[in-house]
């Protein structure tokens, strides 16, 4: 599974674009073509930065992905950020979940 972060910092007077710029991205479920989920989240410390996060099946999906119009998009916002986009790219090998947080309590 492959893990993807995009951090966008707008300017303060174009955060409604931006909101708008990421809705649009959404595709419906039958489009999604190797993409698990995807969430639009805003810093509680400033409402300003947004972090996308979008969990793949693949990198080949992934790269699929980062050539398409949709992520085309995506780039073409940057007049709308106070900073440059940050990417990050992050290749899960195991994945736990509850049962590990209950075995690391249990003393």
């Amino acid at each position: 599974m492959i893990i993807v972060r995009t951090t966008l910092n707008t300017l303060p007077e174009k955060q409604k674009e931006v909101m708008q710029t990421l809705l649009s991205m959404m595709e419906p479920p039958a489009n999604r073509n190797g993409l698990l989920s995807y969430g639009i989240y805003r810093d509680i410390e400033d409402n300003n930065i947004f972090n996308l996060i979008s969990e793949w099946k693949s990198r080949t999906y992934l790269n699929l992905h980062l050539r398409s119009d949709t992520f085309s998009v995506l780039l073409g916002i940057k007049g709308l950020l106070l900073k440059p986009i940050e990417i990050q790219i992050i290749k899960v090998s195991s994945v736990e979940g509850l049962d590990a947080v209950e075995a690391a309590r249990c003393r």
